[in-house]
């Protein structure tokens, strides 16, 4: 009987603990090791960080490569000829001493294969002499003389000496002896109808005086050398030009 009653107590006591375990348990709040939700917008550790940009082939950013540019000093020798067009009209009556005068050079002029002077390039000068035609003698002439060259597409300018360019008016001797002869004949033919030969003689003399006159007071042909004219000039003195590339 006696051990009945302590095996009953020990099974009481038994089923006690097991109770307040079972309720300490549901109580129990989660602990470190319990797993907690991560958060989706948190950044992940240990990722690899964003590979670095790549320049394309149009970015601004990429200096363009320099190119070098080098300059020769080529001399051109005296008597080279330099093929000029004028862009000034040059005349004998129109024209003054020491007036201006303008022109470019018509095509490439070479030294050694290389083109010093490009098509295009400016030359100036001036007017030398500018004499009208005369009444009594003496024809028109001109001239004229470039001092300044500007090569195409540079800054520098150039002093220069080159030959003088001159033009002459024509004569005019035989249409002056045309017109005192026509006059002096028709005043003979008229005389001599009149008073036979001395009336020629002096009809030959009146006419002649008359025709005369009429020269003495006509002035001789102008000359000109109008703009757009082909000239040649040629270079009296070597100049030293630099030419760029």
């Amino acid at each position: 009987m006696r051990r009945i009653v302590i095996g009953l107590l020990a099974v009481a006591l038994l089923g006690g603990g097991l109770v307040s375990g079972a309720c300490t348990s549901a109580n129990q709040t989660p602990g470190a090791s319990q797993l907690v939700p991560a958060d989706a917008n948190a950044p992940a550790k240990n990722s690899a960080a964003p590979p670095p940009p790549v320049a394309t082939a149009g970015a601004t950013d990429v200096a363009p490569a320099t190119r070098s540019v080098t300059v020769r000093e080529i001399v051109v020798p005296a008597g080279t000829s330099l093929p000029i067009v004028l862009d000034t009209t040059v005349g004998s009556e129109t024209s003054r001493v020491e007036e201006g005068v303008q022109a470019h050079v018509a095509r490439p002029v070479p030294v050694n294969a290389v083109a010093v002077l490009p098509e295009g390039s400016r030359v100036s000068g001036v007017v030398t002499d500018a004499t009208p035609a005369g009444k009594v003698k003496g024809r028109a002439h001109v001239a004229m003389r470039f001092t300044t060259l500007v090569p195409r597409g540079g800054e520098e300018r150039y002093q220069i000496r080159t030959t003088a360019i001159s033009r002459v008016a024509p004569a005019t001797k035989k249409k002056d002896a045309l017109e005192i002869g026509a006059p002096a004949a028709g005043g003979a033919i008229i005389g001599g109808l009149l008073g036979g030969k001395k009336g020629a003689a002096i009809g030959a003399a009146t006419g002649g005086g008359a025709g005369t006159a009429v020269v003495l007071s006509t002035r001789g042909k102008e000359v000109q050398v109008p703009k757009g004219t082909a000239l040649t000039v040629k270079l009296s003195e070597p100049i030293t030009v630099r030419v760029r590339g």
